[in-house]
């Protein structure tokens, strides 16, 4: 059970994460416990970052380096020097939130965040945000319908976006 829920992890949160994690996590605290579903499910976020981060972490910052200055005063010069300034605060702080992480995780890589810190930042992020997703299912114990409902609520723009992706020029 444990296994399971560290793959899902990784995958839920590799590259783009086209999968929700938080039913899962709030499921699996009732069924294995609050400390070891967060640590797990840190466990493989922290996984899924590092896979990240070897394989996109030089290739965005070289396109970054390459095209910086025709962004030269534009918002994402903004948020990139913004975000220079206290990159682990900002990695951490987004992983607490229930805003979508990948900006923050291409940022991390334009700018060149070291792995070591970028992995501290998302695990001191997640771990917390996990501990509540899993004490809520602890604390509630509903049954696993309602997680499968969430669930596939929340995969709705994923396969929206798999099945019917936009049409440019229509």
């Amino acid at each position: 059970m444990a296994a399971v829920l560290f793959i899902y992890a990784f995958i839920s949160n590799v590259a783009l994460g086209l999968v929700p994690h938080e039913p899962v996590v709030i499921w699996y605290g009732s069924q294995i416990g609050v400390w070891t579903t967060a640590v797990i499910a840190t466990a493989g976020t922290v996984a899924a970052s590092w896979a990240d981060h070897r394989l996109f972490s030089g290739h965005l910052a070289r396109i970054w380096h390459r095209t910086h200055g025709a962004f030269q005063g534009r918002w994402l010069a903004a948020a990139s020097r913004g975000f220079s300034r206290a990159p682990f605060a900002v990695v951490a702080a987004s992983g607490l939130t229930p805003l979508p992480f990948f900006p923050f995780k291409v940022l991390a890589f334009t700018v060149e965040f070291p792995l070591g810190p970028y992995l501290a930042a998302v695990a001191a992020g997640r771990l917390p945000r996990y501990l509540l997703l899993a004490w809520l299912g602890a604390a509630l114990t509903l049954p696993a319908w309602p997680f499968i409902i969430a669930f596939l609520l929340l995969l709705i723009p994923t396969l929206r976006g798999l099945l019917w992706p936009l049409r440019h020029g229509n």
